[in-house]
């Protein structure tokens, strides 16, 4: 499946209009229960908690994720079929690594979620889009660094980040394998981690599929 079209399935499976109420969950949820389920069976009521969502919600994301065939739930609690470990892959090809990052000189926040996307630096300009969809998905700000040319590059803070911030940047790669074209994106909140990986989240999606002809 080609990146634009797991990210049509994804939205899909996020905004398929149901009976009653508007549902209160994103992408995000289906993603993070993918990660959290790719790792072991969890019930219904720890799967809600850990993705901060209420009955209702939860509710509706498993039903979903059923109804694609991406999760099976047995006595033991939910987890992912062969075609959920399937999707749940090309999550990991798109973003092959997810961390925390500490407090430095460009991550200022208590929490820091650092999310590296493969091949979109090209997509990459000031940086306001990506922090702009952050800021949307519950992050209190976001910086999106690109690789370019053996650099790390942040548009709208400083150009090349080793000359500017050389601490930080060695900090980000030692988590993060940045190579060339790949871009690395930090949301920060000061209040819950989770905001800071829904809004790193939310700013890496909008870089998913454009390019593709």
């Amino acid at each position: 499946m080609k990146a634009r079209e797991f990210k049509e399935f994804i939205e899909h499976l996020a905004s398929e209009r149901a009976p009653g109420p508007s549902t209160t969950f994103s992408m995000f949820h289906i993603y993070y229960a993918l990660e959290l389920l790719a790792q072991k069976p969890i019930g219904r009521n720890k799967l809600a908690e850990k993705l901060k969502v209420g009955d209702g919600a939860i509710r509706t994301i498993i039903k979903r994720l059923r109804g694609s065939n991406l999760i099976i739930c047995r006595k033991e609690g939910c987890s992912l079929t062969e075609e959920g470990s399937k999707t749940w892959n090309t999550f990991q090809e798109l973003f092959p690594t997810r961390t925390e990052i500490e407090k430095t000189e460009l991550t200022h926040s208590e929490y820091n979620y650092a999310f590296l996307v493969k091949n979109s630096a090209h997509m990459i300009g000031s940086g306001i889009e990506q922090r702009d969809a952050a800021i949307m998905g519950g992050a209190k700000r976001a910086i999106a660094i690109a690789c370019r040319e053996g650099h790390l590059v942040i548009n709208s803070v400083s150009g090349i980040a080793e000359k500017a911030f050389p601490d930080a940047a060695r900090k980000i790669l030692q988590k993060l394998k940045a190579e060339e074209n790949d871009v690395i994106i930090i949301a920060g909140s000061d209040d819950d981690p989770l905001k800071a990986r829904r809004g790193a989240f939310a700013a890496s999606w909008v870089l998913i599929g454009h390019t593709e002809s």
